[in-house]
């Protein structure tokens, strides 16, 4: 077998495929100087959900811009079964019905948090991170299929590696032009046709679904107006599909003022969005940091920028941490809590949730 790429981010559009690790980034500060200074041409890896924590950025020995996934050898994979819920279903209940108390308080000025939970994945051999790239990438060809090797952030996470299929652009930018494209709100997919399409309905004229959008798609533009011009924003949020989700996404485009803005620049400026952290931001990362303590790269983004300021990165959803000895895994999931959420379709939306990489890595759901 050829050794691991340190980093893939592939769509239908092509794939970026870089090999080596030629610096570290564990400080996102060095990554922009080294951009700036032009002394590092790309910079690739993923941003944790915590800004304050160590990011896993690196400049690569090499790096390929190619039409799709190459054609590795790939390995059949080993069993895999979940070993531990963490927290159990009852727990996670009971953390909603925390976050709704504070979210129907008048007085208390959060409007929405996200809450994940975690499942630890135990596989009988090794786990090829190629073979569930390509397992991911085929079941959704449209999603952002990414791996990210994690050791640029520290000794916790040598030889770990970050891999899922994300529906969820953050931003995107070539030269001027900035692209968007924020996810909120889900349904599950069913297999009878009429039944799936009826939940996409529902989906589609869900009050809570799109005031739980709406918030998302706000904050992005309040990001977005200082540094760009000609924003443009669709007026009605639009469905997408997964295998396992229908989703709600608004396409948002526009122009930067300043062209020395680059890709890693308005990511950072971004992220997290209230599709992934909360509204207000401070205070929904404060209970999630309570509720879940560190959340490490699950919710972050992935991606790469160049040293023109063009790039793209993904909200790190629908993944799972790999352990170094490739024998083991943490599967993330996570939900919107609004005031008008009910515990148990918020539970039942990370168990749907959980499809999208559980299957690729052959656990029954």
């Amino acid at each position: 077998m050829t050794r691991e790429p340190s980093f893939i981010l592939a769509t239908d559009g092509g794939a970026v495929v870089a090999d080596g690790i030629h610096t570290a980034f564990p400080v996102v500060a060095d990554a922009k100087a080294a951009l700036a200074s032009h002394s590092a041409p790309i910079i690739v890896g993923a941003l944790p959900f915590d800004l304050t924590a160590p990011a896993a950025l690196i400049r690569p020995q090499s790096i390929r811009f190619l039409d799709a996934l190459p054609t590795w050898p790939l390995r059949p994979l080993p069993e895999v079964t979940i070993a531990e819920a963490r927290p159990e279903t009852d727990e996670h209940r009971a953390r909603i019905s925390r976050a709704l108390r504070r979210l129907r308080d008048p007085d208390d000025a959060l409007q929405k948090v996200v809450l994940a939970r975690t499942l630890r994945l135990v596989a009988d051999g090794h786990l090829d991170a190629r073979t569930v790239l390509h397992r991911l990438a085929g079941a959704d060809p449209t999603a952002n299929a990414f791996l990210a090797d994690l050791t640029a952030a520290g000794a916790a996470y040598s030889g770990t590696a970050l891999v899922g299929a994300s529906p969820e652009l953050l931003v995107a930018r070539r030269g001027d032009r900035v692209l968007c494209a924020p996810f909120a709100g889900s349904a599950p997919r069913h297999a009878d046709p009429e039944t799936d399409a009826a939940s996409g309905a529902r989906l589609a004229a869900s009050a809570k679904n799109r005031h739980e959008h709406r918030l998302v798609v706000e904050a992005i533009r309040e990001a977005l107006e200082p540094v760009c011009s000609e924003l443009q924003i669709a007026p009605e949020p639009r469905l997408d599909k997964t295998a396992a989700v229908w989703h709600l996404y608004t396409p948002i485009t526009a122009q930067l003022r300043e062209k020395s803005i680059t890709a890693l620049d308005l990511a950072l400026r971004m992220h997290p969005t209230p599709a992934v952290g909360g509204v207000p931001a401070a205070p929904a990362a404060e209970l999630i940091a309570e509720l879940e303590g560190d959340r490490g790269f699950y919710a972050g983004a992935v991606g790469w920028c160049d040293r023109r300021g063009d790039g793209r990165w993904v909200v790190s959803i629908r993944c799972a941490q790999l352990s170094a000895d490739r024998r083991s895994a943490l599967a993330y999931s996570g939900g919107g809590i609004v005031a008008d959420s009910d515990p148990e379709d918020e539970l039942a939306e990370t168990t749907t949730k959980f499809a999208t990489i559980l299957t690729a890595m052959g656990v029954p759901t």
